[in-house]
């Protein structure tokens, strides 16, 4: 009898143990030991990271969004077999859904929520991260503004129930005739009553329009990176800045100034943001914000006293399509607060050499960048020089953050996507 007894103890033993060992695995889902891909997926990394190519050929990636089981939700910009949405586990696409072209994704609170370029959906998610019914979304934002130019929705969300969506303005410059040389701008730029803005709607209310949401921020040409700061609970956004300055104004600019100006701005908003667009832009060079020509500017007249200044400001015609706060655990204690940006790379550094293509880094404390950007992830273009964006081999879009603190980027020529983590020495 002490025997059986001593038997069903051990069996309990051994049961709880493994009881506790599953349920540890489902809150901390990825334990394994990574290995990075042998040639770091073709990327060039800071020193003590590595690249794994998690997937390729999915098609325009945009944004992603990350499970905590470690899965992958990814928006295409154009459907691929009729669906916009494609859900992938261990890096293989085992289901796809939503019949609509766009950009934005995220998670919260149990929903993924992803946008087309004129709505705003949710989905409710199971205990495993997987959509409960993805052919029936709740529409919650509709009738956005979309005219072709800087029509994708990006969006983000905050901790008190609000969704914060990007209006992409459909003009350069706010010209007359838009991106016509020597027109000059509109006053008041009529756009910015719809566009050139973020937005602010409820997360789970539906068929919301316009007239049920707010004007958050003003200003903006087009936001396609932004990220909700947790540590500051505040929103941050990468803003495009604008094109063309030397084939509007010649007299006014060289082709080398207007490759490198005006910079890409980060900017730290809040209620009633305005960052001055279309009427300003921001010279990196001058470290100043300068009256736009189309409103009698001459290149170094500044203006905007009342407009926000950026928080950092990069070189010019990088095309900023994803931002993200790291808060994770696997990288070093100095990348803990800092952003990521993802470098897209424009058309409009001619006749210059292309830049961008690559993954930047900011410090950040108190809120604060505290120290200078630096390349964070190269190469995504390809080793050789490019001349035209469409050489690229890949292009950096979408950041996402893995439950164990790896940093996921997407690339919308192949559709490949990217998990960088920290290789520790054992």
């Amino acid at each position: 009898m002490k025997k059986i007894a001593l038997l069903l103890l051990l069996a309990m033993v051994m049961g709880n143990k493994c009881a506790n060992a599953q349920a540890t695995q489902k809150s901390n889902p990825v334990h394994v030991k990574l290995q990075a891909d042998k040639d770091n997926a073709g990327l060039k990394l800071s020193p003590g990271f590595g690249a794994i190519k998690i997937a390729g050929s999915l098609g325009p990636t945009r944004h992603i969004a990350v499970t905590e089981q470690g899965d992958i939700y990814a928006k295409l910009l154009q459907t691929k077999g009729g669906k916009g949405i494609l859900f992938l586990h261990n890096g293989k696409v085992t289901n796809s859904f939503g019949n609509y072209d766009g950009t934005g994704i995220a998670i919260k609170n149990g929903y993924l929520f992803a946008s087309s370029d004129e709505d705003v959906y949710r989905y409710r998610l199971d205990a495993t991260g997987k959509v409960v019914d993805p052919n029936q979304p709740e529409r919650i934002i509709t009738g956005l503004l979309s005219r072709r130019e800087h029509s994708s929705k990006s969006i983000a969300l905050d901790n008190d129930g609000n969704i914060y969506v990007n209006i992409g303005a459909y003009s350069n410059s706010c010209q007359e005739i838009d991106r016509s040389k020597g027109s000059m701008g509109r006053t008041p730029c009529p756009i910015l009553d719809s566009a050139g803005d973020i937005w602010q709607f409820k997360a789970d209310k539906l068929n919301q329009t316009y007239a049920n949401g707010v004007r958050y921020a003003t200003g903006l040409r087009n936001v396609v990176g932004l990220d909700w700061n947790t540590d500051e609970n505040q929103l941050f956004v990468m803003m495009h800045g604008r094109d063309q300055l030397h084939d509007l104004f010649p007299d006014l600019y060289d082709d080398k100034r207007s490759a490198e100006l005006p910079a890409e701005t980060m900017y730290a908003l809040h209620k009633g943001s305005d960052c001055g667009w279309p009427y300003i832009y921001y010279d990196q060079l001058q470290h100043k914000k300068i009256l736009a020509p189309e409103y009698g500017g001459d290149g170094k007249k500044p203006g905007g006293e009342k407009a926000q200044d950026p928080i950092v400001a990069f070189p010019g015609h990088l095309a900023p399509n994803g931002l993200l706060f790291y808060t994770g655990n696997m990288f070093p204690e100095r990348y803990k607060h800092g952003a990521f940006i993802a470098f897209h790379g424009s058309w409009n550094r001619a006749p210059e050499k292309q830049k961008g293509y690559l993954v930047a880094f900011v410090p950040f404390s108190n809120g604060k960048p505290s120290g200078e950007w630096e390349v964070f992830a190269d190469n995504f273009a390809g080793t050789r020089e490019i001349s035209y964006p469409s050489e690229a081999k890949h292009r950096p879009c979408g950041l996402a953050q893995g439950p164990d603190g790896s940093l996921y980027v997407s690339d919308d020529v192949n559709g490949t996507i990217y998990r960088i983590i920290y290789t520790r020495k054992s």
